[in-house]
């Protein structure tokens, strides 16, 4: 296969050691796979704690920074961490002021933060949780029960994120975290399959000339195999599966999504198209992002989020914020 990759078994660990390279800013400990702002604990902060799978880059450890998650737990290759990651994530978090946990709807990921969450209370240290479960293409999947937590990942962390770093206490940035979750929808498309480290070929067969619609970031199968689409005619689909679950009355976030391997030429392109289609359904737009940020190895597709926001949601997607994957105002 070529990757940039000497031996799957230890791809995880060589990431790790070249962000710590990359990011003094941040305490990489690759041994025990956590991921911490060097500043934490902050004194009066609610520590904000998310993790999942590695391949998702920069989802969740390109997050970690001020204005956004405190710290972050990989796992190994579309694998859950493990309890024992967050505990030690919120020990080195927590000022007295709590810790948010922000999991991805999936089987794997919530079992273990919910250990972890029993774990870490045995220990003095006060947890709630927001679930992520945005995804609309389909319920209960191979991977869940329920609906699936993908790109409205993003605008939870860096939204909640805000909150924490004005001091907020803990159960009001559960609250605006919950709200974000509430207020967002997505769905996704797959051009081609990803290809996993360890297995060193597709995960799944998808003829050049057709597309899955309704994808998980895993690329667990999704609503319906097609004939390959205008990015157009995508965006159609896309958007309008979206507005079929939500109406938004307010202005919303739009995050164009690469799955890890669709160029941003494309990327851009098709961001026009959902545009469009936004405008011709009569959805005010407040701000949108377009690039790589929740996404599945090497695979090519895109994914659409809308999260309705209101002035105060606004606001704090507008705080500043400095992470390796996403930074503005600082």
């Amino acid at each position: 296969m070529k990757m940039l990759i000497d031996v799957a078994e230890t791809v995880v660990a060589d990431a790790l050691r070249g962000m710590a390279a990359a990011h003094p800013e941040l305490v990489v400990d690759v041994d025990n796979r956590v991921i911490v702002r060097r500043d934490a604990p902050v004194a009066g902060k609610v520590g904000l704690i998310s993790g999942g799978g590695s391949g998702h880059e920069p989802l969740h450890g390109g997050f970690v920074g001020p204005g956004m998650l405190s710290a972050a737990c990989p796992g190994e290759v579309f694998t859950s961490p493990v309890p024992d990651q967050m505990v030690r994530a919120a020990a080195a978090v927590d000022s007295g002021a709590g810790v948010l946990f922000i999991v991805k709807n999936y089987t794997g990921d919530v079992l273990n933060f919910d250990m972890a969450a029993e774990l870490a209370e045995d220990e003095g240290i006060q947890v709630a949780k927001v679930l992520v479960n945005d995804d609309v293409a389909v319920t209960d999947s191979l991977y869940t029960a329920g609906r699936r937590g993908t790109g409205a990942t993003l605008f939870v962390e860096k939204i909640a994120g805000a909150a924490a770093d004005e001091g907020q206490p803990l159960e009001r940035v559960e609250a605006v975290g919950r709200q974000v979750n509430e207020n967002s929808r997505s769905f996704g498309i797959a051009l081609s399959a990803c290809t996993t480290p360890a297995k060193g070929s597709p995960t799944f067969d998808l003829p050049s000339g057709e597309l899955e619609l309704g994808i998980g970031i895993h690329g667990e199968p999704g609503r319906e195999r097609r004939a390959m689409m205008t990015s157009g005619e995508i965006a159609d689909f896309a958007v309008g599966a979206i507005l079929e679950d939500m109406t938004p009355r307010n202005p919303v976030l739009v995050l164009v999504n690469g799955m890890g391997g669709t160029p941003l030429l494309e990327l851009y392109g098709f961001n026009a198209e959902v545009q469009r289609v936004l405008a011709e359904r009569g959805v005010a737009v407040a701000h949108t992002l377009v690039g790589n940020y929740v996404t599945s190895l090497d695979m090519a597709g895109a994914s659409v989020t809308l999260c309705q926001v209101d002035e105060e949601l606004l606001r704090l997607w507008n705080a500043p914020v400095k992470t390796p994957g996403l930074r503005w105002g600082m």
